[in-house]
């Protein structure tokens, strides 16, 4: 039995992931969508409850950390997504005892992605999951990090996929995990190239990297960050990442994490 493999468009008017490394001034925002916080919007989609005390993970992690996604960016320009800083005031008396809380945030202008997953469809929840997608509904409004910035998706679709290994050069439609790479100088060419890329001419070619949260420290509850890149270049059959699923009807790859 081949193994089912869904995708749906993910997209918002704004969006903020917030990094946790920054506390005052100008608070940054990842600019890909990452595992964690994808699994909040599952979570919402399936009606799976939230933070609801400290020291505690949420249902939704605890349902659905062990869920194989994918993430591919849409409408962007060469992996970076348009970002604009927003200064508002928090007047409410809990944000700020001293004060009006004044916040500086960056913030993503339209962000799009598509999200594939890999169910397990005996569990009962990534099964609920799984149709509710697939049908458009949704439990509880998803949302791209903040309330303010609700999201909602279309274009979901079910895929006929295979597990086989690369024999030629490939192009990868997701971000994927870097791993450890190594790194060639090209003396006689005077320029250094990774050597999972097929360095061929592409138009407008990029690479993008971001190190991004993939899970949490359950010990210490935080992030747990790994190395991610997307490009549009092809990539060796000799690149060796894990869990890489074909699409035959779209004739492409995507990795699974």
């Amino acid at each position: 039995m081949r193994p089912t493999l869904i995708s749906f468009d993910l997209r918002a008017g704004f969006g903020v992931f917030k990094k946790p490394d920054v506390n005052e001034g100008l608070q940054p925002t990842f600019n890909m969508l990452h595992k964690p916080a994808l699994l909040g919007i599952l979570g919402a989609i399936a009606g799976l409850e939230g933070y609801q005390q400290r020291s505690e993970f949420p249902a939704y992690y605890r349902a659905l950390k062990n869920l194989k996604v994918g993430i591919e960016p849409l409408d962007h320009e060469k992996g970076n997504f348009t970002k604009t800083v927003i200064k508002y005031t928090n007047t409410v008396g809990y944000a700020n005892a001293d004060g009006n809380l004044i916040v500086t945030e960056q913030t993503l202008r339209s962000p799009a992605y598509r999200c594939y997953l890999l169910p397990d469809l005996d569990d009962p929840v990534q099964a609920r999951l799984h149709d509710s997608i697939l049908s458009g509904e949704a439990e509880f409004l998803p949302y791209f990090g903040k309330n303010e910035c609700s999201a909602w998706w279309e274009t979901s679709a079910e895929h006929e996929v295979s597990i086989e290994s690369p024999t030629e050069s490939f192009a990868l439609a997701t971000i994927f995990k870097r791993g450890d790479w190594t790194v060639r100088e090209e003396i006689e060419d005077n320029f250094d190239a990774f050597d999972l890329l097929d360095i061929a001419p592409v138009a407008d070619s990029f690479i993008y990297f971001e190190r991004l949260p993939v899970s949490f420290d359950e010990r210490l509850f935080q992030y747990q960050l790994g190395d991610f890149a997307f490009t549009n270049f092809n990539l060796k059959p000799t690149a060796h990442l894990d869990n890489l699923f074909f699409l035959p009807n779209e004739q492409k790859y995507v990795q699974l994490f």
